[in-house]
């Protein structure tokens, strides 16, 4: 369940809050409204009508509570010999012209930006939550993947057509856990068998999953901010599977076709391997056997050190990026922590590169050349993604490094205890517990991760988004 973290109340902090955030947001050269023409293009856009009608199944979403940019839909259904999974995704392809108003300004934007008071869509939503979105009880266009999977969850087989859906309900994860913890049926009832099945083939190849708390920012109805850190839903776990089961398909047939761009991740370097496992030995939880995967899989989210763990583990799960080919492959493909070649193909409503990807496994699919557009844009992708990327990465820790400091602003000139989650040098990365604030700061000598030390708030800056500590 979520762990809140203490709220910034309705003060002379919050008006500071709030104005820093909107400060945040428009120095990112990515504005919330479009222009009017592509507002204009979006509304008329229209999806030519699949030849293929499968209405009659009863597809399902699964997302967090509220939304409206439904990119995938699910079926499952158990067959003699393992399981079927059909996986519907939002047929963007289809809506947005090539070289047009709305396609030259989602590649400016990149992505769907997350920000405390409000999304940053790629699309104008009145396509990317109303004409192209999965929404309940109302006909959609799709690109429909159909699974075959054997007993133990390995892919026999898959194909991908381009079909007319309905999706019957509208998940989310919360309550859909709840359902299946008290052992109900309805359209998530294999997904537990199924992605759990697909954990383990994971584990076979090799993969490992990270799963760091998750961190946002929300801002509540009444003006108020808070910071909310959770670990994902074991729903989330599983659903994730049905979506990585399907990147790993699109990377296929784009491999055998000799054209496509893959989400690749180099392997750590044992140099990286060896620092890891003096972190964990430092931390009371060394890794002596299996993969680091197994490892990690192994670990207690109950335990506090977990944390810290987790946190160091990140130094192996970096570099990744996109690589593009149109004939030979590149040298490196495989996307390390899958342990298997990859692509982003199952969110096209908020992420460009999926319209890509999707585009050519059509095609391919269809047996027909792969359209010029895709060809003749495909290498400015990687680029295009970075630095939407990085626009993310900026808005997310800038947006809580300024909610963290008016977290703190009422503490100044006090002292306060901190778990240290790694230390560097004579600093490190500490966790207050009330206020739930993550920060760097100066360490007593000698301190070692997993110790608690009283340390003085000095400053609180909520502009700069600033916290300063003492020991």
């Amino acid at each position: 369940m979520p762990q809140r973290r203490s709220h910034v109340a309705p003060s002379a902090a919050q008006t500071e809050l709030a104005a820093a955030l909107t400060a945040l947001r428009e120095s990112l050269d990515t504005p919330t409204d479009f222009p009017a023409e592509v507002v204009a293009e979006a509304a008329d856009a229209d999806a030519a009508t699949p030849g293929l009608d499968l209405r009659d199944i009863p597809f399902a979403t699964l997302d967090p509570l509220g939304s409206r940019d439904l990119d995938q839909a699910f079926h499952l259904e158990r067959r003699d010999a393992g399981y079927t999974v059909r996986y519907a995704i939002a047929d963007v392809p289809g809506f947005v012209a090539p070289g047009g108003a709305v396609d030259t300004e989602a590649r400016r934007r990149g992505q769907t930006l997350y920000a405390a008071d409000g999304t940053i869509p790629l699309h104008p939503k009145v396509l990317s939550e109303d004409r192209a979105s999965l929404l309940a009880d109302v006909d959609r266009p799709a690109l429909v993947w159909t699974f075959s999977l054997d007993p133990a969850g390995i892919v026999e087989e898959f194909r991908l057509e381009r079909a007319l859906i309905r999706s019957h309900a509208q998940l989310d994860y919360a309550s859909t856990q709840a359902a299946l913890d008290r052992g109900e049926g309805g359209p998530a009832a294999l997904l537990p068998e199924i992605g759990t099945l697909r954990i383990e083939q994971e584990k076979l190849r090799g993969g490992a999953s990270l799963n760091l708390p998750d961190e946002e920012v929300v801002r509540h109805s009444d003006g108020t901010y808070e910071i909310e850190r959770r670990h994902p839903l074991p729903v989330e776990e599983w659903n994730a599977q049905l979506s990585l089961m399907t990147g790993m398909a699109a990377a296929s047939l784009m491999i055998d076709a000799g054209i496509g761009i893959l989400r690749t991740m180099p392997q750590p370097d044992e140099k990286s391997f060896e620092a890891f496992r003096h972190q964990t030995e430092a931390l009371g939880r060394p890794w002596t056997t299996g993969r680091y995967g197994e490892y990690l899989r192994r670990l207690d989210r109950a335990d506090p050190m977990t944390l810290p763990v987790l946190e160091a583990a990140a130094s192996l799960f970096r570099g990744a990026g996109y690589v593009t080919f149109d004939g030979a492959l590149p040298s490196e493909i495989e996307q390390a922590a899958i342990a298997a070649p990859y692509a982003h193909a199952t969110a096209p409503l908020r992420r460009l590169v999926d319209r890509w990807s999707l585009a050519i496994c059509l095609a391919v699919s269809e047996g027909r050349d792969v359209p010029d557009w895709v060809r003749e844009s495909l290498d400015d992708l990687p680029a295009l993604m970075q630095e939407s990327g990085q626009r993310a990465s900026t808005l997310d820790s800038a947006t809580i490094n300024c909610v963290e400091a008016a977290l703190l602003t009422p503490l100044v000139g006090s002292t306060v205890d901190a778990t240290v989650i790694e230390v560097r040098g004579e600093r490190g990365t500490i966790q207050l517990a009330d206020p739930a604030v993550t920060a760097s700061a100066p360490l007593p000598a000698d301190t070692v991760p997993g110790a608690v030390v009283p340390l003085r708030v000095v400053r609180a800056d909520i502009a700069r988004g600033e916290i300063e500590f003492s020991v």
